[in-house]
């Protein structure tokens, strides 16, 4: 009896508690608006790889590479993208020619030597062999091989003394000309590093970056797999002298979006440079050919707006038209879909977001924060402590103590995945427990302690009793005594707006907990978004069908009735067709998601019409039939299936404030525009059942009842 009345002031405590840690989130939410608010400019950087390709089927290469830079310079574009070089990217750029051993055979008209099997350079001219020869010495001696000077009809040349294959596979040094030519055109470079020059050279890293940095280079994109120095960390530190590099100079990075995989080393880099990083998007060469302006508009304010993108990588490709007989490129089409007052750097200006040079967010992180996301982390674990105790009451204190202890021994061993563990848990815990007190509410008006007495005239007559203990469950009662219409809708609404009030209390809790830059960078994420879509609903199916307020013991009897129960084939036919829904369900959740052209039509509507769309999961499957089954559970005992579709509402508003890269104050105004609509929806509903059952009541109900008697 003791352990029941401590039970019972635990939970009052645990209240307390996760209230506590909802005020102690708040402040760490305005920092975080403050730092999404600290770097609006957003940098659009073009891959002068891609329009070297292009120019290389032209006629004039010199001329169209000329024509083309002069006109991405008007359109907007103020940066251009530099690789590493290699042979081939340097033959490109029309820097020199290089032949096999067989190929130089045959341009000398002699036999081939089968002796050697060399690679050999031919310069254009003095300059490039000045500015580009020592490149190629550098790097092949680095690597063991042998590079010797010749002269091939008065032109300065060199001797590879490695295959051409071979040979191709060597990653070079910056071409200085290109980066010079394209400087006097105005633009500012961006260098691309890879982490293909093995081993990492701590010299030739220190030469690259000086010299980079006399050039304007303030921030790099890591292309490959893995950002400079990851591979040689563990034997060199090579990443920790990167990082100290680039902090030295003041140069950033960029983190790309949507990789299969991130970069290897980017968290420990990122940290290293005090998180001097921008995220970017990348056009692909294919959408640039087939993506209108209006298309590439849209998207880039989505990203900008939802996603916190400040940089856009924009790339080019040719392909062959076979019905014209023409090769094609994107170069114009893009230039167009940039320029103009109605075109997207003049449309992205006109939503807040100005063309210039990406900052990095200006990241606060004050001492106090660490004291406010110990109580948020204390918070969590009493709603998570909360939502057990609702299905097995009594078991409060003990939970809490469990929780605590777990949570200190996790976050020593890994303090990340602490935080993403109770974030996920509270993330579950608060629209599970917001429904949960919606259903109480409901089984104490229809078959609780506070249900109603008497009945209309043409539902099914008797009361329900109340479960006494036994294993025995009653016969369950499908219609329950009529209340007022204005009754009905006052109690809907009210246990509607409660019960989001308690789901939303998870909200400053998974902020709070996961207050830190990393997540905003998108170089940690959320874990679990499966679960948080699924669990809350998998725990309101178990409740409605095992739970009506009697506890723990009640439940019990109940399961132990339905296991005893035969499975018909109608049980395989509901399982199958429930797991198709989820599915279903699934494959719209995260970024991926799929969604239908209706949905699409609605989004970009509302996209056009209040500027942020709310999520079609709340306003038109979620929060609708929750409502509606509010009011029908007053009634009607079916009507707890619409309860349980209409947890999704309530979830997804905080899978919402997960997504932790979309900037908090674009959640909150779509959180609320889809709890407005929601409930107009909603009520809108409840008006068309109340509409369509009078009519039934009064003409085709009594129709029905005399064909019976006749």
């Amino acid at each position: 009896m003791h352990w029941r009345q401590w039970n019972k002031k635990a939970r009052m405590l645990l209240w307390i508690i996760t209230l506590a840690g909802v005020i102690a989130a708040i402040p760490l939410g305005v920092l975080r608006v403050s730092m999404e608010s600290s770097a609006d400019t957003v940098e659009y950087v073009f891959d002068y790889r891609d329009l070297e390709e292009v120019a290389n089927y032209q006629s004039n290469v010199a001329s169209f590479l000329d024509e083309k830079l002069l006109a991405l310079k008007a359109a907007g574009v103020q940066t251009m993208s530099l690789y590493e070089s290699s042979l081939k990217d340097l033959m490109q750029s029309g820097r020199l020619v290089y032949y096999s051993e067989k190929d130089m055979a045959s341009l000398q008209g002699t036999l081939l030597d089968t002796t050697k099997n060399h690679t050999y350079v031919i310069f254009a001219g003095e300059q490039e062999a000045e500015k580009i020869a020592p490149i190629i010495k550098h790097e092949y001696a680095r690597q063991g091989v042998n590079v010797n000077d010749w002269t091939y009809e008065d032109k300065p040349a060199l001797i590879i003394e490695e295959s051409i294959n071979a040979a191709n596979l060597k990653t070079l040094d910056f071409d200085p000309m290109t980066i010079e030519m394209l400087k006097d055109y105005g633009f500012n470079i961006i260098a691309r590093f890879s982490d293909r020059i093995q081993p990492y050279h701590k010299g030739m890293a220190e030469e690259q970056v000086k010299r980079l940095n006399e050039y304007g280079v303030t921030r790099i994109i890591f292309d490959g797999t893995h950002v400079k120095g990851a591979n040689d960390q563990a034997e060199m530190k090579s990443l920790n002298h990167f990082g100290e590099l680039l902090k030295s100079y003041n140069m950033g990075i960029s983190v790309i979006e949507n990789l299969r995989a991130p970069q290897a080393g980017t968290a420990t880099l990122a940290y290293l440079l005090d998180y001097n990083v921008v995220r970017l998007y990348s056009l692909s060469d294919a959408d640039s050919f087939t993506m209108t302006p209006e298309g590439i508009t849209d998207r880039f304010k989505l990203a900008a707006k939802d996603r916190n993108i400040r940089m856009f990588f924009l790339n080019v490709g040719v392909r062959s038209n076979g019905n014209t007989g023409v090769l094609e490129h994107s170069v114009d089409k893009l230039t167009e879909a940039l320029a103009g007052e109605e075109g997207v750097v003049a449309q992205m200006e006109k939503a807040g977001f100005p063309n210039g040079i990406a900052q990095a967010f200006d990241y606060e992180n004050p001492q106090w924060t660490k004291f406010a996301r110990i109580i948020v982390a204390l918070a969590a674990i009493a709603i998570i402590t909360l939502l057990v105790g609702a299905f097995l009451p009594g078991t409060e204190i003990i939970i809490f103590i469990l929780g605590v202890i777990g949570s200190g021994g996790l976050y020593v061993l890994n303090s990340s995945l602490m935080e993403q563990g109770l974030a996920l848990g509270a993330a579950i815990s608060g629209p599970t427990l917001g429904v949960i007190w919606m259903l109480n509410r409901m089984y104490a008006r229809t078959i609780g302690e506070r249900r109603m007495l008497g009945v209309s005239d043409w539902t099914l007559s008797g009361t329900t009793p109340i479960h006494d203990g036994s294993l025995e469950q009653p016969k369950p009662k499908w219609i329950f005594p009529e209340l007022p219409f204005s009754r009905r809708i006052g109690l809907t609404m009210s246990w509607f707006i409660v019960g989001t009030c308690i789901t939303l209390c998870a909200v400053p809790l998974v902020f709070g907990l996961l207050f830190n830059i990393t997540y905003s960078l998108v170089i940690e994420q959320f874990r679990g978004v499966s679960a948080l879509h699924l669990a809350p609903l998998a725990l309101i199916t178990i409740y409605v069908l095992l739970y009506r307020g009697e506890g723990a013991k009640g439940a019990i009897g109940r399961l132990w009735n339905l296991l005893q129960k035969p499975i018909s084939l109608l049980w395989v036919v509901i399982a199958v067709i429930v797991a198709a829904i989820g599915a279903y369900y699934l494959s719209r959740t995260g970024n991926a998601g799929q969604v239908t052209g209706l949905e699409l039509m609605i989004r970009h509507w509302l996209e056009s019409t209040v500027g942020v769309r709310p999520r079609f999961k709340e306003f038109m499957i979620g929060h609708p039939p929750l409502i509606l089954g509010l009011f029908l559970a007053l009634r009607y005992r079916a009507s707890w299936l619409l309860i349980i579709v209409g947890t999704m509402g309530q979830l997804t508003m905080v899978s919402t404030f997960t997504h932790i890269h979309s900037p908090i104050m674009i959640s909150i105004i779509r959180t609320l525009l889809g709890l407005g609509i929601g409930i107009i929806i909603g009520l809108l509903l409840i008006l068309a059942w109340t509409v369509v059952e009078g009519a039934w009541r009064k003409w085709a109900w009594p129709r029905i009842q005399q064909r019976f008697e006749s």
